[in-house]
């Protein structure tokens, strides 16, 4: 078997023990190839479980830019013995295995169509480092150096990045650029050169490198939250710790923090306080992910027929149930579009990146506001938890915040009249006031949905008829006020069309690509809110033949786009990945190629089909 040979064109996976201090080293990695102009999209997947179980740290190294998980391995830098064997059969044949040969393994432990690249770390490390835990950690920047040499990565951008990690402690700093430098002579004096090569380049641009939860706090921020009420729960914990840096950052001052952020006692006790937050005029959010939705149902049904703004930030998991928390599906369309008891229809916002991570959180606390409802961002594990390249995030100073119909002191005395659930124009979005507007004018009692349209206690049919249509009106506002979708025209006319969301954007975008270069072309639209506005029906109506890719089992969105639009199912064919890993582009361009080969829809090149 030929050795693969790629310059800027490969994927790298770290095979780690849970808590060895690999992850920062790992990190170190991905980074010094950014710091040469290469893009890359590292993915860290660990263990919903303890210290000393498998993790691993995949790196895809892609001049072109492509930033989804590719599938497939061409170096694996094998650190556990534990998963030895499932790691080795990862790897594409061709390519290559790097492991500490410090220990003798026998030949049936490796495959003849790749190449082996040992080197005695444990050995290395025993005869430099006396402390155990300096032995474990040192391992790591070893490796890191032995492969700057094996991948041509330039050594100075790793020596400035420890650099920066350690400024301040010289006593880390020298040790880890001793380490880095053992590793790198070792490799220089007895390890033969891959086929895998960094290449400078200048492809990174002014793009920065984040995770979604930390846009999506960042958005929060801007946007205008004061209240976080949250419990922690993978995926999405980080999203209320960074929300508190960055206020700590930005919200603080000589008169005091000006924001609260409360660890609740559980899930409906973190949306109870956001309700009762957002019910009192201020700008709340919550964190959570699918189990969390679930708990929090009943407070979710009240803020949507009471009409109280909230947004809830939906880190979505591998599902159902308590599913598997450090895995990754879109699982929580459908819950989140529906819940509550009842007739219920939420605002959905599906970010495709970091950037939109932080613009749907801060564009859904005003759409909360404007809607007086819940708004639910619904991004994902693989967007949240790992950095991803994107545009810079940008603010226009000069924007307000829409808090939407409030009716003010000086319009109660002026005689306005007030109906706390009034449709007084016609787009179902009522007058509120905030507590205390007036000494007598403009107050009512909350309540659900047994109400007449100035808030007194009613249980008649024709009050509650009146306030659910309302709200159905309202959702006919929302479909103009939401995110419009992003629509992609093939570069020849087409009758295919794809529709797709969220996390799945990076992959799609090189399927679609590789599509084209194998002569099939396909119109793409890229959902971005809930409920679809108008052009997402005209879209469907323009295709003969259309597609729904998503990451769940059941084909959620698909079943969305069915329950309200009227759409023949037939006319909607899913492709689904549900496996917890990110979807690649290789299965969308498997996957729908086959399927437009056996519907004989348009003809492909065999050639060239994934």
């Amino acid at each position: 078997m030929k050795p693969i040979a790629a310059v800027n064109d490969f994927v790298v996976k770290f095979a780690n023990v849970n808590g060895s201090g690999s992850a920062s080293a790992n990190e170190l990695f991905a980074r010094s190839i950014l710091r040469m102009g290469v893009p890359v999209s590292p993915r860290n997947i660990f263990p919903s479980n303890i210290q000393g179980l498998p993790t691993w740290y995949e790196v895809r190294v892609n001049e072109r830019g492509w930033l989804g998980r590719r599938g497939g391995v061409d170096l694996m830098v094998a650190m556990n013995p534990q998963t030895w064997d499932a790691d080795v059969a990862e790897i594409e044949p061709g390519g290559y295995l790097f492991y500490d040969s410090s220990k003798p393994l026998p030949p049936s432990k490796f495959r003849e169509d790749i190449t082996v690249v040992g080197m005695p770390l444990t050995e290395l490390c025993n005869a430099t480092y006396a402390d155990p835990r300096q032995r474990q950690l040192f391992k790591n920047i070893i490796y890191l150096g032995a492969l700057s040499i094996l991948l041509d990565i330039d050594p100075d951008a790793i020596s400035r990045l420890i650099g920066e990690q350690y400024k301040g402690k010289e006593k880390l700093l020298q040790p880890n650029l001793h380490a880095l430098t053992l590793g790198r002579d070792y490799a220089k004096d007895y390890l033969n050169p891959i086929g895998l090569k960094v290449r400078r380049a200048n492809n990174v641009g002014d793009r920065i490198f984040i995770d979604g939860n930390s846009a999506a706090a960042l958005g929060c921020v801007y946007g205008g939250a004061t209240v976080c009420a949250w419990y922690p729960i993978t995926p999405s914990s980080s999203v209320a710790e960074a929300f508190e840096k960055y206020c700590g950052k930005f919200r603080g001052g000589e008169g005091g923090n000006r924001y609260a952020i409360v660890q609740a006692e559980d899930e409906l006790a973190s949306i109870g306080m956001c309700v009762g937050a957002g019910w009192n005029g201020a700008r709340s959010f919550t964190a959570t992910s699918g189990p969390g939705i679930s708990l929090m149902t009943e407070f979710i049904g009240l803020a949507y027929f009471a009409e109280i703004p909230v947004t809830l930030i939906d880190v979505q998991r591998g599902g159902p149930s308590t599913g598997m928390p450090t895995r990754t599906q879109q699982a929580d369309v459908l819950a989140c579009a529906y819940a509550s008891h009842g007739d219920t229809k939420h605002v959905l916002l599906f970010p495709e990146d970091p950037k939109e991570c932080f613009e749907h959180a801060a564009a859904a606390l005003d759409l909360a506001d404007r809607l007086q409802t819940p708004v639910f961002v619904l991004t994902d594990l693989d967007i949240g938890m790992n950095q991803r390249l994107c545009d810079p995030l940008a603010w226009d100073d000069a924007r307000t915040y829409d808090r939407g119909k409030v009716m003010t002191h000086e319009m109660l005395e002026a005689g306005a009249k007030f109906g706390r659930y009034l449709d007084v124009d016609g787009d179902g979005i009522p007058y509120r006031t905030y507590p205390g507007t007036h000494p007598t004018k403009g107050g009512y009692f909350t309540r659900g949905t047994t109400k007449n349209a100035y808030a007194t206690y009613s249980e008649a049919g024709p009050d509650y008829v009146y306030n659910v249509q309302r709200l159905l009106r309202k959702l006919e506002t929302a479909r103009q006020l939401v995110p419009q979708p992003v629509v992609r025209h093939a570069a020849q006319r087409t009758r295919i069309g794809v529709l797709y969301y969220g996390s799945t954007s990076p992959a799609m975008d090189e399927a679609v690509a590789e599509l084209e270069s194998a002569g099939l072309h396909i119109d793409t639209l890229r959902v971005r809110a809930f409920p679809f506005p108008d052009s997402v029906t005209q879209f469907i109506e323009d295709h003969d033949q259309l597609f729904v890719v998503e990451q769940n089992r059941d084909g959620q969105l698909r079943t969305l786009l069915v329950n309200e639009l009227g759409i023949d199912p037939a006319r909607l064919m899913a492709i689904l990945h549900y496996d917890g890993t990110p979807i690649t582009a290789r299965f969308i361009t498997a996957e729908i190629g086959g399927r437009i080969r056996a519907l004989n829809i348009e003809p492909l090149r065999k050639d060239k089909v994934a």
